[in-house]
């Protein structure tokens, strides 16, 4: 499929068909990673990690879990 670099104030940009997008799950604002290959560029996303909760809370252990904080006297309206 081809399309055409066009300029974007001072640097290049690319638009990418909808077909590519797709199959590539690509949404507006994702994030990817440009790389020059040779003469070749290639853009990969970037794929955030999706933690869950119960992940993180299995996690947990005596051995890595904070005690409370003392912050000092309560100042203002909180209700403590």
């Amino acid at each position: 499929m081809k399309t055409t670099v066009k300029r974007w104030v001072n640097s290049l940009a690319v638009r990418i068909p909808k077909a590519i997008a797709v199959e590539s799950a690509l949404d507006d604002g994702a994030i990817v990673d440009v790389k020059l290959v040779g003469r070749t560029v290639v853009l990969i996303p970037v794929r955030t990690r999706q933690h869950r909760l119960q992940d993180l809370l299995a996690g947990i252990t005596k051995d890595n879990l904070y005690r409370e904080a003392e912050t000092g006297p309560p100042m203002g309206n909180e209700a403590w």
